[in-house]
């Protein structure tokens, strides 16, 4: 596949942007950037493997920073079939046990998963699902109409839900009991993870052209919406992978998974550097700013790993 390749972005700002852009896109007044100057990352420190008859192609990993718990969604059988197989399991996050290993059971193909307010949401192919954490139950099940793939949530600052649609590329929002579509991410990017920074929802793209085999004719790029104007701007002018996973060091540099690659980034000002090489299907990484820990799940393998960063 080709990496060098550039996607005409015509409702963007088509330029090598730095994170001191990306700030000032977030309405940051003085344009300047938390990030810290980019070093080449060290080695990841593995700390822990999970290998569970729990553990079926597990695609998402999110540590509660309230219940403590990391909660993982596995597929269990195929991405898009409706067969009622799939479940959440939790998992101790820092010895790598087994809480409970079906916590909640007879979803589809869960994938993408936050807590906001004691629920916690999952996508589930075309419907957005809200189990109380306390209960352990289903109590919102949300159909999404048109929805066709659903991916990546991610949760805003005012609670409202964003979900994205890898097959169609609208990434929608839950808002109370209305589902809207936010924005439908232009020139045939391919949407999946999802992450809120500042007053921006930044998006993992999956690229452009996907073929029958799930890789695609151009590689994703990172994108930023602007919460109140949807206005896009390329953060990586220059697309890198196929990617999944999305999340924040804490210090205004990503983390970013590549599922068909099986690789690791750090993305900082702009630029992708290789943080872990993996093999096929590592998919929607967690990550643990306090302990620096990065969780990587890997559909293929059936396993989540822990690791220490920096």
């Amino acid at each position: 596949m080709k990496t060098n390749q550039k996607i005409k972005f015509n409702s963007f700002c088509v330029r090598a942007i730095t994170l001191a852009v990306l700030a000032a896109s977030m309405g940051c007044s003085t344009g300047k950037t938390t990030a810290k100057s980019f070093v080449t990352p060290a080695e990841p420190k593995p700390l822990w493997t999970l290998s569970d008859p729990g553990i079926l192609n597990p695609e998402s990993a999110y540590f509660d920073p309230e219940s403590k718990v990391l909660f993982v969604s596995n597929v269990a059988g195929e991405a898009l079939k409706k067969d009622g197989i799939g479940w959440i399991s939790q998992v101790d996050p820092v010895t790598g046990k087994m809480l409970k290993a079906k916590w909640v059971q007879g979803l589809n193909a869960p994938k993408g998963i936050r807590v906001v307010k004691g629920m916690l949401w999952v996508s589930d192919i075309d419907h957005l699902v809200g189990i109380d954490i306390k209960a352990g139950k289903i109590v919102r099940n949300i159909h999404i109409k048109g929805a066709k793939f659903l991916n990546d949530t991610a949760v805003g600052p005012n609670g409202e839900i964003f979900v994205s649609d890898m097959l169609t590329g609208n990434i929608y929002q839950l808002n109370g009991k209305k589902i809207s579509v936010f924005v439908k991410v232009p020139e045939g990017e391919l949407p999946n993870g999802l992450l809120i920074m500042g007053n921006s929802l930044v998006m993992a793209g999956w690229g452009t052209g996907m073929n029958a085999d799930f890789t695609t004719k151009l590689l994703g790029h990172l994108i930023s919406f602007d919460l109140k104007t949807k206005r896009g701007t390329l953060i990586t002018p220059v697309g890198f992978g196929n990617l999944d996973g999305l999340e924040t060091d804490g210090n205004g540099n990503f983390l970013v998974s590549d599922w068909i690659a099986g690789k690791i980034y750090l993305v900082s000002n702009g630029r992708p550097e290789l943080l872990m090489q993996k093999t096929q299907g590592t998919a929607d990484i967690g990550y643990i700013p306090e302990s620096k820990t990065l969780i990587v799940p890997n559909m293929k393998e059936s396993t989540i790993s822990a690791y220490r960063l920096f």
